[in-house]
């Protein structure tokens, strides 16, 4: 299978990775933080005892942590019924404080100090905030404090949710440039079938590069309730950090020392190498952080010219306009199957481009009355998918 990397080879790239890497996001989602009668402790204590051992190794660490509410049901005595979304803000509200207290507790009990950090996708979708986040963490990393995220669920409605923890610790880790992506979950990492039904599946070591046989992959689990993202999400957000240049790993979070294991060379989990060319951070940015507030059907001109010659986006080339948007936002630019093939900020707004699509440049002005660029996305502005 050509996504896999040779078990030598594997170890050897794993472990030169692991020795390089100075800046680490740990996430652990809710499936494996949790139980039927609340936080797990005995996995609290293991964790804390793991990104000690990180911090101590001179790695600066971000914990990316669910929890919220499952502790906020256990808290207040609720059943394990569906909760409406008010019901699950409010629960995240009363269990994001008590979650909070166990890691100050026991982080404490090693000598490290701990700062809360709620967000939500708007806050990295608006420049400005995304990087006032960047100068925190980085503040925080000055100061010798582990910073532990959250997504703001009290807060956040549907346009405003990353979705799952996984995307935000894939934000994360590509806001602060880390090195590795770690996803602690409650299966042994990625198989090549489904261990339960087939006994010739095996598991993953080392992925070269997320192809779509990779993503097709991500129902190959046995007895997992995986929280929210469910596997997929967790490829698609190594995915996200290979993009960058950075590395991700999907692990046994339950499994004692599972972080020591893993720096010291164990071939636990399964692991994700980075891209070899990486985007620039505001490319990165418009890509994989902005949510596409419309879309450009293109015809097939346009396509060889976006992905073969990095060219930008006439007005001739556009078939089709879909949605409102305005001067500045993202859109995707979609190819004749409706795949998504790029995304980039438009110089126009969609009304605009519904009327000089198909046209020259040179007809820009004389349709518009104006002329604001020759391009309807620069080339500057514009990322391949």
């Amino acid at each position: 299978m050509t996504f896999q990397v040779p078990k030598e080879k594997g170890v050897e790239l794993r472990r030169s990775f692991l020795d390089s890497a100075r800046r680490v996001v740990v996430k652990v989602g809710s499936a494996v933080l949790t139980t039927g009668s609340g936080l797990n402790q005995t996995v609290l204590e293991n964790l804390a005892q793991d990104l000690t051992f990180l911090r101590e190794s001179g790695r600066e660490v971000i914990l990316v942590s669910s929890g919220a509410v499952a502790s906020g049901r256990k808290k207040l005595g609720l059943d394990n019924r569906v909760l409406k979304m008010r019901e699950k803000q409010a629960a995240a509200a009363v269990g994001q404080s008590s979650l909070m207290r166990s890691y100050e507790d026991l982080f404490e009990r090693y000598d490290q100090k701990v700062a809360q950090v709620l967000l939500t996708h708007d806050d990295l979708a608006h420049r400005h905030r995304y990087l006032n986040v960047r100068n925190t963490m980085a503040t925080l990393f000055e100061w010798g404090i582990l910073p532990i995220i959250n997504e703001n669920d009290t807060v956040s409605v549907k346009e405003l949710r990353f979705g799952d923890n996984d995307t935000l610790g894939a934000m994360v880790t590509n806001l602060i440039d880390a090195d590795i992506f770690i996803c602690l979950t409650d299966v042994d990492g990625l198989y090549t079938g489904n261990p339960c039904t087939n006994p010739q599946a095996q598991r993953v070591q080392t992925v070269a590069e997320v192809t779509a046989q990779v993503e097709n992959m991500a129902g190959n689990i046995c007895g997992s309730t995986l929280g929210t993202g469910g596997m997929r999400s967790k490829i698609l957000a190594a995915r996200m950090v290979a993009a960058r240049g950075g590395c991700s790993f999907i692990g046994p979070g339950r499994e004692p020392s599972v972080l020591r294991k893993l720096f010291s060379g164990e071939p636990v989990g399964t692991f994700f190498l980075p891209k070899p060319q990486k985007l620039a951070s505001r490319k990165h940015w418009i890509a994989y952080t902005l949510r596409p507030k419309g879309f450009l059907v293109l015809d097939e001109g346009a396509c060889r010219a976006l992905l073969e010659q990095g060219k930008s986006l006439l007005p001739s080339g556009i078939r089709e306009v879909r949605g409102k948007f305005g001067v500045g936002d993202p859109v995707h630019c979609l190819n004749g199957d409706g795949r998504a093939v790029a995304a980039g900020l438009v110089n126009y707004k969609a009304d605009d481009i519904e009327r000089i699509h198909g046209c020259q440049t040179s007809e820009i002005e004389e349709i518009l009355g104006f002329k604001d660029s020759d391009e309807v996305i620069h080339r500057d502005n514009l990322v391949k998918l």
